[in-house]
């Protein structure tokens, strides 16, 4: 950081110890916590499943620039992948009837109750989904 105004190095050298403190780095997954939805860390295979899923069908739902990416770029398994399909659709249906904030509520209890029911559906299957 030789060229670098001082105040620059400082705010980097501030910067990259928080990053180091968090444990953060640019490749981190989304957290819950990026999704507006106050919870602790999860420690469930149903509160992971939970957290990835319905993170994902909320980005799905709003179109979010990443929403896009395939199933194993969003880090979800075989039976994730089937709850975020089964979410999207049942919060698209919801938004045509009662609105995009009752959608992402509904997402997020969706994707509660899948994931417990399917104890955070982590199994492959080993079957790969069909593309969308």
């Amino acid at each position: 950081m030789g060229t670098m105004p001082r105040t620059a190095r400082y705010a980097a050298h501030i910067l990259l110890a928080a990053l180091a403190l968090t444990g953060c780095s640019s490749s981190a997954p989304p957290s819950a916590a990026d999704s507006g939805t106050p919870s602790a860390s999860p420690s469930s295979p149903a509160q992971i499943c939970t957290a990835l899923v319905s993170y994902w069908a909320k980005e799905t739902l709003k179109g979010s620039r990443w929403a896009g990416l395939d199933w194993e770029q969003k880090g979800l398994s075989n039976g994730q992948y089937a709850i975020h399909e089964d979410a999207v659709a049942a919060g698209r249906a919801e938004e045509r009837t009662g609105g995009r904030e009752k959608a992402l509520e509904l997402i997020d209890r969706f994707t509660a109750r899948r994931c417990a029911e399917e104890d955070g559906a982590t199994g492959s299957g080993g079957n790969r989904p069909p593309p969308t």
